[in-house]
């Protein structure tokens, strides 16, 4: 391989996902890790500085990767020589759902700011009077759902149940770079065999903050006021959200149907931490407290919120009334808590127009559509 293009080949995986950079960052060191690389890929590709200040930031190289299809295939190429991290079909179903209606079956393709879910899904659809038929995961640590299609065929339990019709929902969590082709390869892959699926897409919330290059700690997330929250939302939306929300939305016209739409899981983050810092959240009192460390994984409470989420994008009713689950039941004021996530979750998706769920109804409702769902 070529001097530059192995450097190319550097940049696209350090900057294929936000998480990836991240943690790149923080084994590297607090300082001069990515910088240093991005420094590099500047003196070899000066036209990558966009605004000609003479620094190279994550967004313009970035952008400078998407200008060139071959970065993408590099990445690709390498991910074919990884396997993801599977689970059999109904290794996460219980002996619970064996006794309820059943509901749809779900399969879970995702990097770690999504793959707790999967455990999480089946109590919290159960405790609802549904059965969990759990049609499998797959599980690549700061992966682009790409990286998932191009994970070699006898490693993708994601194609095979796809192929075998095997899916009514799949779950699916993209990376910062956008648009993300595996989205539209796993939706056409799996409307081909099972033409009710749908594809629910997450959108999840910042790294780090936002901060993907030098230090930040997860303490520092106490800093942030109500304001500072609203505007690292509004970046996150102007330069992640709409990339996603085109393409989503092309890609339904291209299906010819609402096949896929998004669950803003970062929107109802957003929510609780401005919940935490006007002391509205029962139990929790620092915003640092949401979260494991500081790349931005989730603890129980925002991993609940994320799973509350995706139980009403899929199920198409409220978690509103459910019980405590498992994770909470040690934390202080578990009932109040469970409570205010259970409502954060429903408002972010009722009030989010491509979640696909429409009643603004706040008590637990029946799906707004039918679905064929096999036991």
């Amino acid at each position: 391989m070529k001097p530059t293009l192995r450097t190319l080949f550097v940049i696209v995986c350090l900057l294929g996902a936000t998480w990836l950079i991240a943690q790149t960052v923080e084994t590297a060191g607090k300082k001069g890790g990515l910088e240093a690389r991005l420094a590099m890929a500047l003196k070899l590709y000066p036209d990558a500085d966009a605004d000609k200040n003479g620094v190279l930031s994550v967004d313009e190289a970035l952008k400078y990767v998407e200008a060139h299809p071959e970065l993408k295939k590099l990445l690709a190429s390498k991910t074919k020589s990884n396997g993801p991290n599977t689970s059999k079909p109904g290794e996460y179903s219980t002996p619970t759902s064996a006794g309820l209606p059943p509901g749809p079956r779900v399969f879970v393709c995702a990097h770690s700011f999504m793959i707790f879910t999967a455990t999480m899904l089946p109590k919290m659809t159960e405790a609802a009077g549904i059965g969990y038929q759990d049609a499998g995961r797959q599980m690549i640590g700061g992966s682009r759902t790409q990286q998932h299609w191009d994970a070699p065929d006898e490693k993708n339990l994601a194609k095979k149940m796809l192929r075998e019709g095997g899916v009514d929902v799949l779950t699916l969590s993209p990376h910062m770079l956008l648009p993300d082709e595996g989205i539209d390869h796993f939706t056409k892959l799996g409307l081909e065999k099972n033409p009710k699926l749908r594809v629910l897409v997450q959108a999840s919330w910042p790294a780090r903050d936002g901060n993907l290059t030098g230090e930040f700690h997860n303490a520092m997330r106490n800093d942030a006021t109500v304001e500072s929250l609203r505007k690292l939302r509004e970046m996150q939306r102007e330069q992640w959200n709409t990339k996603l929300e085109a393409q989503v939305t092309a890609l339904n016209a291209a299906v010819g149907s609402e096949a896929v739409h998004i669950v803003p899981v970062g929107d109802a983050v957003f929510a609780l931490r401005e919940h935490v810092i006007t002391g509205k959240a029962p139990g929790i009192s620092r915003q640092a407290d949401l979260f494991k460390d500081d790349l931005g994984h989730p603890k129980e409470a925002l991993s609940v919120l994320v799973s509350y989420c995706h139980f009403a994008a899929i199920h198409q009713r409220s978690p509103v009334g459910l019980p405590v689950p498992a994770a909470l039941k040690d934390a202080p004021q578990a009932e109040e808590l469970n409570t205010l996530l259970q409502k954060l979750a429903w408002e972010a998706v009722t009030q989010y127009p491509m979640s696909g769920v429409k009643t603004a109804s706040t008590t637990p409702s029946a799906p707004t559509r039918s679905f064929a769902f096999a036991p």
